[in-house]
């Protein structure tokens, strides 16, 4: 047996991110909707964005102000079951919003494309 879950890694552009919970992921792959009339008559098709999104920790020596304007940046996660998502052309497109109270920031970057490795 293997873990499949767990500790992640989280990279801004090189940059680790002290991630904190559950990121979850898009591959930007298309939305597949089925089209019924006199049956299934097929499917229609819509893009998607690539996107990671999750929570990290707002840490003294952390610039949120630079992370809220990254643009044209490689963002990758590393799971626990050793496959790596990178997305590129990504932006930061969050609410650029954090909490006092758990001291954590939730963060998303939206990108141009994802690719997952083994």
């Amino acid at each position: 047996m293997s873990a499949v879950g767990g500790t992640i890694s989280v990279r801004a552009n090189g940059e680790l991110l002290r991630s904190k919970g559950d990121f979850t992921y898009g591959l930007g792959t298309p939305k597949r909707e089925a089209v019924v009339g006199d049956g299934v008559l097929g499917y229609t098709e819509q893009d998607q964005v690539p996107f990671i999104e999750g929570k990290i920790v707002d840490a003294r020596d952390f610039d949120f102000v630079k992370l809220a304007n990254l643009v044209d940046a490689t963002v990758t996660i590393e799971l626990k079951t050793g496959k790596s998502l990178m997305l590129t052309g990504a932006w930061f497109a969050g609410e650029g919003s954090g909490s006092t109270e758990s001291g954590e920031i939730s963060v998303r970057f939206d990108g141009t494309d994802m690719k997952v490795t083994k």
